[in-house]
Formats: structure tokens, sequence, C-alpha cells
């Protein structure tokens, strides 16, 4: 079976460049997967998770914000924020989950409702991936 070459990259670093048999994104207009000889696309990419699978061992990673570009050789994740799930701090995550909800009891102008949500979303985005390495290591 061929393999398709994913490449996660941050403005501070590559992240990941390996062989992977498939890569599920996370698109502006929703999840998309991507197996080996995928036509060619560009698209914007939300807060999101990230999945690839090797085999039957399937990856986690916490995405915020970017693009990515897609070849039938290649997929090239250009993202804001990307974190694998095993370098998320569960108790850390689950403690900006309950900052942030409060910050959304709280109301506030328009303005101070989206950045508590915008906020919530990410929290609760690191919080699901953390928990995945988790259970992969028990």
């Amino acid at each position: 079976m061929s393999k398709i070459l994913l490449e996660i990259v941050t403005p501070d670093k590559l992240l990941l460049s390996k062989e992977v048999d498939e890569v599920i994104c996370p698109g502006a207009d929703g999840d998309f997967g991507v197996l080996p000889g995928h036509c060619q696309f560009l698209s914007a990419l939300r807060v999101g998770e990230l999945q690839y699978l090797i085999g039957e061992e399937r990856q986690y990673f916490s995405i915020m914000w970017g693009f990515v570009d897609v070849t039938p050789t290649r997929v090239t994740v250009l993202a804001e924020v990307a974190e694998k799930a095993e370098d998320i701090d569960t108790e850390r995550a689950q403690a900006k989950v309950l900052e942030a909800e409060a910050k959304v009891a709280a109301g506030g102008s328009r303005e101070v409702m989206e950045a508590a949500l915008t906020s919530l979303e990410k929290a609760r985005l690191r919080k699901k991936v953390a928990e995945r390495a988790k259970q992969r290591t028990h």
C-alpha cells in the first residue's frame, strides 16, 4: 500500500514529517480525509483535531487555524498553532476549560463574548486531544 507524506509546520518549527496511510483534517468547511493519490487542492483550517493513521495506529494533533496544501503525494499543514496529543498537559487543559467557561458565563460585550467563546473552543479541543493520548497509554 502506498503512503502519503504528512508535514505539519507552525511559524516556529516543523513538528512532523512522516509517511502516513491517511490524514483527516479540520477544514474550514468541515473535516476531510486524504489518502495517497488524492486530487490537489488548498483549504483553510479551523480550530480542530487533525488525525493521521499509520497502519492501525491513530495519532492526534490539535490544530488552530491555518491552511493545508494537498497533492497526490503530500499533505502540508501550515498551522498558526499545532500540538501533539502527548505534549498537552491534561490537567492544565481541564483548568483552561473551566476558566473559559467562567468567562463565557460572566457575559459581556460582543467582543468579550467572542473572545471567551474562542478561548473555550480552543481549551475544549486541547482537552479532547490530550485525553486521546492518555487513552492510548492505558
